[in-house]
């Protein structure tokens, strides 16, 4: 988050930590209208490389997981960028813009990602930019939502990752219930802010968090990579993993689980009832087998009805089980969920 919208947001009544807002002065309430209403959060702990140049769609064609080729103007795709073994580095989501193409993900991993790509341009006609500071990702959800952002873009993406632009903001839909991605230059943050906070409650990122963990939709963060192929993290579900596109690194071994294998971990929605936060990374195990780890936490935030909701790549054959508990054999149990999405 740079200095002069974390300025902006502080002014705001925002609580900021560890570069993301944690809350606007009252995390309970705000949770529970992010539950119930109505809400906008600022995604700063999200990043965008912008990909520019005459080769720049040619170049992440042979780098990521999802079909870039086919990516129209108007849409949106999920994605992975894996290692040559399959292992995914970073998940984002991909849109198309005047100057190139853009591509959101963890911030934390925005850094390490851009210099990895960057090895692989060689003499391709590709820029690859960071533009975290200088562009601001919102999030709005609820009832109200749709109205304010058709009111910022004419009117609403037709669809789930559908997209609009008005002047240099994007709105994105994303999938599910009202909630859209709202990207703009920093210059006119404050601005948008003040204008959608009349209609939306501000709330702190963790919210927005917990709205993507019941969506079933994961973010790959530090504790997290190198950990599993994509459809561990259900990617290919989300329309993430394009299996007719060629050659692009660890296609062979994901391409191999999708026709010759089935996963035996998958990501599955939880809850713990614990007052201290999971980390990304963090093992799940069986009560009954001892050390051996069964699982994995990727994303956890606080939950409206108390305790944790979280994400968690598991092995199947203990999904939904009773025993299986947070950090050691001993540790808090997991209630399983219900994703939106039917898990093979």
């Amino acid at each position: 988050m740079s200095e002069t919208w974390s300025s902006e947001l502080r002014a705001r009544g925002a609580r900021i930590e560890g570069g993301a807002v944690q809350d606007f002065g009252d995390p309970k309430a705000e949770l529970a209208t992010t539950a119930s209403d109505s809400v906008l959060a600022d995604l700063s702990h999200l990043g965008i490389v912008e990909f520019r140049g005459g080769d720049a769609s040619a170049f992440l064609q042979g780098q990521l997981t999802c079909d870039v080729d086919a990516l129209t103007d108007d849409a949106a795709a999920y994605g992975a960028y894996c290692t040559p073994k399959g292992r995914v580095l970073a998940n984002f989501l991909l849109w198309r813009e005047l100057k190139g193409l853009r591509m959101l993900l963890s911030r934390t991993l925005v850094p390490a990602i851009r210099k990895r790509l960057q090895i692989y341009v060689l003499r391709s006609k590709v820029e690859i930019v960071d533009r975290s500071d200088d562009l601001v990702v919102l999030g709005a959800s609820g009832p109200a939502a749709a109205l304010a952002v058709a009111d910022l873009v004419d009117r609403l993406p037709a669809g789930d990752l559908r997209l609009m632009r008005r002047g240099e903001c994007t709105a994105i839909a994303l999938p599910g219930a009202a909630r859209f991605l709202i990207v703009l230059p920093a210059a006119v943050a404050p601005r948008t802010w003040d204008r959608l906070s009349q209609k939306l409650r501000p709330v702190g990122t963790p919210c927005w968090e917990w709205l993507e963990i019941v969506s079933g939709l994961p973010w790959i963060t530090p504790g997290t990579q190198d950990e599993f192929v994509p459809q561990m993290a259900n990617l290919e579900l989300l329309g993430g993993v394009s299996f007719q596109k060629g050659c692009y690194p660890g296609q062979e071994i994901v391409a191999r689980m999708q026709h010759l294998a089935k996963p035996k971990r998958r990501l599955f929605l939880a809850h713990v009832e614990s007052a201290v936060m999971p980390l990304p990374g963090q093992l799940l195990y069986d009560a009954a087998n001892g050390e051996q780890s069964a699982g994995i936490v990727v994303n956890a935030a606080p939950s409206p009805r108390g305790g944790v909701d979280l994400l968690a790549v598991v092995q199947v054959a203990h999904a939904g089980d009773a025993s299986l508990r947070l950090g050691s054999p001993s540790g808090v149990r997991l209630q399983f969920g219900k994703l939106p999405y039917r898990v093979p």
